[in-house]
């Protein structure tokens, strides 16, 4: 069978705390917004400016289902959501970057600007294809 291990504990450690998953985050200068609005979702992320993870949320981890992830309300509801994750940090600036074609960017962008972030830009990076894939082949009968 082999020998068994004993652990001895060495020393109280009630006095210190491991905090390694939190990360004490102060004032984020400039911050940028990224808004995803699919047709089934809006997802909205806040990055620093070098790319970092600040913040997120979508409209599908608050509990909505179905259609009515895309809704402009369930858009609403996911920058509160934010606002409430970012109480403590000042933002000096902040660039939006919306992205998809779902009926929730518009609203996503206002509910922004509505809770007082300093918004420097709006840029859409939707993707665009330029050639597209190859046509159907004609059907002949």
């Amino acid at each position: 069978m082999g020998k068994k291990r004993v652990i001895q504990k060495s020393g109280d450690t009630t006095g210190q705390q491991k905090s390694t998953a939190t990360k004490a985050r102060g004032a984020v200068p400039y911050a940028i917004a990224h808004i995803q609005a699919t047709y089934n979702n809006t997802k909205i992320s806040i990055t620093d400016d070098k790319g970092g993870l600040v913040a997120w949320s979508s409209a599908g981890a608050l509990g909505f289902s179905g259609a009515k992830k895309a809704t402009p309300f369930a858009a609403a509801r996911v920058v509160e959501a934010l606002v409430e994750k970012t109480k403590k940090m000042q933002f000096e600036r902040m660039n939006i970057r919306v992205s998809g074609v779902g009926s929730g960017r518009d609203s996503a962008i206002r509910a922004l600007a509505n809770h007082g972030f300093p918004i420097a830009s709006i840029k859409d990076v939707t993707p665009v294809p330029h050639n597209g894939p190859r046509p159907k082949k004609v059907r002949r009968v």
